[in-house]
């Protein structure tokens, strides 16, 4: 059974001497070691500086967000988090499986793992987009100039779907990371882990934007071209298939507040998706009229609103329809009064609310109301596809460590 390394060298080779590979004692490395600090922030310096990566936004957010000032705040606000009796170790080999549809996912996903010390082995698919071979590049290259203890923290590989290899790296893992849906999830689960490990899930997710209608007619045509920006980068990077990528958009205010928002919102963004130069093929197209038509048989559509940049499905009642979704461009839109008239619509596939116009403390009003019954994170507009440690549910950087409780002997008695 071959496969295809593609860091730290290019080369074919059996699951077998990967699985030894991974069980050679290397060097224990503490969470955020100096040397691995090091060699992620010059893998950032060489994203924003490579000519190739500056064509793609995604990479630029990439590299700003593994820059070393970002990684020595992550190291800062990790140990404020710890205690003095406990100390947080890595877990060991790391099995990196990230879907196809998210080109950057994996450098995020395996920089958490690596920060905390662990060797990792990512499995890509064979069918990579461009932006992936510019990282894997870039990544080869400063592999082939790091220390010998932290090179053996980078292994990306290659393989079609052969559960026999899946099988013989779960078992040779600590932690099994599996990205990209429902099917993904419980089709990889088939393979055993040994009994130590643990897996770490990513399945189907929704995601939404609610926006309070009110301050959003306040807003100057300026500042709505600012948000219209904002949102098509929440939205459009990646087709609208990321799970943190809104699929409905909320409006709060009366009827009237929100059908006036709604019409300078969709317009704003029609301006910025034409300045953008989006454009989706035939096919998506087709696919989208297709889930329109769908969506208007199973759900309470009101209004059908279709133009170059986005297609719109007014719902008159909230359901969202479920985890199937076409992309391209397609939202549905509802009105409430108060967030709280969310919380029946929403369930533990609902991941990310993008939000403008709400006070922070409405916020966590409405997180209690949901009592982790729905949504992960809540962030500003804009801010859809900023990955943090905290994703889905999980502190990642603490996922991926162990944690050693060493209690203090007692003092001794006068």
């Amino acid at each position: 059974m071959d496969l295809r390394i593609l860091v730290p060298e290019l080369r074919s080779a059996p699951v077998e001497e990967v699985v030894r590979l991974l069980a050679e004692p290397a060097p224990r490395l503490l969470p955020f070691d100096d040397a691995c600090m090091e060699f992620c922030a010059g893998f950032s310096a060489a994203i924003l500086r490579d000519r190739e990566a500056a064509a793609f936004p995604e990479l630029v957010a990439l590299g700003f967000w593994m820059r070393k000032a970002e990684l020595a705040r992550l190291r800062e606000d990790f140990r404020k988090s710890s205690r003095p009796d406990v100390l947080a170790a890595p877990r060991g080999v790391v099995f990196h499986i990230p879907p196809s549809n998210v080109d950057t996912i994996f450098v995020y996903s395996w920089l958490l793992s690596a920060l905390a010390g662990n060797r990792n082995v990512v499995r890509l698919s064979s069918r990579r987009a461009p932006q992936a071979e510019i990282l894997l590049r870039l990544w080869r290259e400063r592999v082939a100039q790091a220390p010998p203890r932290v090179r053996s923290s980078a292994l990306a590989i290659s393989y079609g779907h052969d559960d026999e290899i899946t099988r013989a790296l779960s078992l040779a893992c600590d932690v099994r990371v599996i990205w990209g849906g429902d099917a993904t999830v419980s089709r990889i689960r088939e393979a055993p882990l040994p009994p130590h490990a643990r897996d770490i899930t990513f399945p189907d997710r929704a995601s939404l934007a609610a926006l309070d209608a009110c301050r959003y007619h306040a807003l100057d045509e300026a500042a709505r071209a600012r948000l219209a920006d904002q949102f098509f980068n929440d939205a459009y990077w990646f087709d609208q298939m990321a799970c943190s990528s809104p699929r409905a958009v909320i409006w709060r205010g009366t009827e009237r507040d929100a059908h006036l928002a709604s019409d300078l919102f969709w317009a704003a963004l029609g301006e910025c998706v034409a300045r953008r130069g989006y454009a989706l093929p035939a096919a998506i197209h087709m696919r989208k009229l297709v889930f329109s038509c769908e969506s208007i048989l199973d759900l309470p559509v009101a209004e059908y609103r279709r133009n170059p940049a986005a297609t719109v499905l007014r719902l008159d009642a909230l359901k969202l329809g479920g985890s199937e979704h076409c992309g391209g461009g397609l939202f549905f839109e509802a009105r409430v009064n108060a967030l709280e008239e969310l919380v029946p619509a929403l369930g533990r596939r609902h991941q990310t609310l993008t939000h403008f116009g709400f006070e922070h403390k409405e916020l966590q009003a409405f997180a209690a109301l949901l009592a982790g019954g729905a949504i992960d994170r809540m962030v500003p507009v804009g801010q859809a596809l900023q990955f943090h440690r905290f994703w889905d549910g999980y502190d990642l950087l603490h996922e991926f460590c162990r944690l050693v409780y060493c209690e203090a002997p007692p003092a001794p008695r006068a």
